[in-house]
C-alpha cells in the first residue's frame, strides 16, 4: 500500500477482519471487558496506520469513521449482526 492510499481492497479486509474477529472473540472469552479489548484493537490500529501513513491520511480515516458513526452505520451494522445495543459507557 502507498503512503496516500487510504483504501485497502477488499480482499485483505477480510482477512484482516476475520483475524480481528477471532482476536476479539478469545479476548471476550478470557474475560477482557468490552472496552479493554476496543481500545486495544483501537491502539493497534491506530499504531498500524502510523508505519505506512501520514498524519493527515490517518485524520481522513478516522473521519470517515466518525462520519459513519455518525450516520449510524455502526449501531445498524451491530443490530444486524445480531449484538445488543447498550447506551452510555461499560462498567
Amino acid at each position: 500500500m502507498t503512503k496516500d492510499s487510504t483504501e485497502a481492497p477488499a480482499e485483505e479486509l477480510c482477512i484482516a477482519g476475520a483475524v480481528a474477529d477471532r482476536a476479539t472473540a478469545e479476548m471476550l472469552e478470557s474475560g477482557v471487558s468490552l472496552t479493554a479489548a476496543a481500545s486495544a484493537l483501537l491502539g493497534g490500529a491506530m499504531s498500524l496506520l502510523a508505519r505506512d501513513h501520514d498524519d493527515h491520511s490517518i485524520v481522513r480515516i478516522l473521519m470517515r469513521a466518525i462520519e459513519s458513526v455518525r450516520a449510524g452505520y455502526l449501531r445498524h451494522a451491530t443490530v444486524h449482526a445480531g449484538h445488543e445495543h447498550r447506551d452510555g459507557p461499560e462498567t
